[in-house]
């Protein structure tokens, strides 16, 4: 049996499974669980523990590995709340957001937007272009720090840009000097 096979046969009951669990927990949703318990399947596949086993008995070793994973991820998942105190002065972080006006959201969703491209999977030359156009360089300052042409340099933006939308559904918020 190919890990193929096992994922194809299993995957509806275990979106299910996912779905159950999913609502509960803020900072995951059911794909998050479902990619978890697809990495839990593959690490049991390459040990051969699941050779001999039925779908049931799998299905319910990954309930339970969920289980236990949202438990550990849960107690180290950091929660912030508005009403936070931030400073020795008593300020708390919902006054500061009032008195900012919406560049600081804007600031604050531009960096969500570049961590989760980040770990979108980039190759090493996305991330160094990212990086150098994130310190302001221009195309061509980006190309000759790292040894390219700047229409190299615009090719990889590029294909960034697309994977943000990719990922996201939308253009970043933040564009490139040229």
């Amino acid at each position: 049996m190919s890990f193929d096979v096992l994922m194809k046969r299993i995957s509806p009951t275990l979106q299910r499974i996912t779905q159950k669990l999913n609502g509960h927990f803020t900072f995951m949703d059911h794909e998050d669980l479902f990619q978890e318990a697809a990495l839990h399947l593959w690490n049991g596949f390459q040990g051969g523990t699941l050779s001999d086993k039925t779908d049931s008995y799998v299905l319910q070793g990954c309930y339970y590995h969920l289980k236990n994973y949202i438990r550990t991820v849960q107690d180290k998942a950091p929660l912030v709340s508005l009403s936070d105190v931030v400073d020795e002065e008593a300020v708390r972080l919902e006054e500061i957001l009032e008195a900012q006006d919406v560049a600081a959201f804007d600031y604050v969703d531009g960096k969500m937007q570049v961590e989760a491209l980040l770990e979108g999977g980039l190759t090493q030359r996305e991330r160094d272009v990212l990086a150098l156009s994130m310190e302001g360089m221009t195309t061509r300052e980006v190309g000759q720090k790292l040894g390219i042409s700047h229409v190299a340099v615009v090719k990889v933006r590029n294909k960034l840009k697309d994977k943000y939308e990719q990922l996201n559904g939308k253009r970043p918020t933040t564009g490139y000097q040229n």
